[in-house]
């Protein structure tokens, strides 16, 4: 009987996570609490921000960002809403920031997610450079941990952008999973200096070597990032907007940030 226990347990540890040897734990929020998500973690962005997406990010409203049953839920929702000082909108939902907060210059970022699905969705787990006010996008540099749109059922995006002599470049990596909302999964990079590698649970699927962005401390790849954890809705990629579908959650049951062993 013992040994049928430890095997269980070792099957539900395995379940919520996944072995890091070699890296050390700086910083996370399990989502073990309820209410608002922690105010000392996450701000939130505000507005009609980007990509000429459908849905307006609200601040610190519960029906668009919550935590319970050990959940982050990111709610996009269709419904008529009148915001502070501004027109009424359709759409609603919560995009969570670190900046001013917490950021990290390389190591492994690891988010537990349950993906929305339908039309029109468009949820992501990404990082911008500390720096996007001073120098903008895509020079401050962004890599995206994962998207996913709801027009492709059944894949997942690990992306880098970046600017080489000014100009806009990218390196994508897709990786067909079948219908990858129907349970929780982890989606990570491993960040150094040298690589950045795009996981979908155990599964590495992408590797981009930072020195297409350039060479030397001035790649915005050796620079901090700041999380963002966002539920889009339509946009320039997220595509036609299926009503029916909506409202819709992104679940985040944990966000786990390493560094390597060796480094202090």
């Amino acid at each position: 009987m013992r040994t049928l226990v430890f095997t269980i347990l070792m099957v539900v540890v395995s379940a919520r996570g996944f072995a890091v040897e070699g890296w050390k734990l700086v910083w996370a929020d399990e989502f073990n609490y309820h209410g608002l998500p922690d105010k000392t973690k996450w701000d939130y962005e505000m507005g009609f921000i980007r990509n000429r997406e459908h849905q307006f990010y609200t601040r610190a409203r519960l029906e668009n960002a919550r935590v319970e049953h050990g959940n982050l839920v990111i709610e996009c929702r269709k419904e008529h809403f009148t915001p502070e000082n501004h027109a009424p909108v359709e759409y609603t939902a919560a995009s969570l920031i670190t900046l001013k907060k917490a950021d990290w210059q390389y190591g492994r970022i690891e988010v537990r997610a349950k993906l929305p699905h339908g039309k029109g969705v468009w949820p992501a787990i990404w990082t911008l450079g500390t720096n996007m006010t001073q120098v903008g996008w895509p020079r401050c540099g962004e890599i995206d941990i994962m998207e996913f749109v709801g027009k492709e059922p059944n894949g997942i995006h690990g992306t880098l952008h970046y600017a080489v002599h000014g100009k806009h470049q990218s390196d994508e990596g897709r990786l067909e999973v079948n219908q990858p909302f129907d349970a929780f999964h982890v989606y990570a990079v491993e960040w150094t200096p040298e690589r950045i590698d795009f996981y979908f649970d155990t599964q590495k699927y992408h590797t981009v070597l930072l020195d297409k962005a350039g060479k030397g401390e001035s790649n915005s790849f050796r620079a901090p990032h700041y999380l963002i954890l966002n539920f889009a809705l339509g946009g320039e990629w997220g595509g036609p907007i299926d009503d029916i579908v909506l409202p819709q959650k992104f679940l985040i049951d944990y966000v786990r940030v390493y560094k390597a062993a060796d480094v202090k």
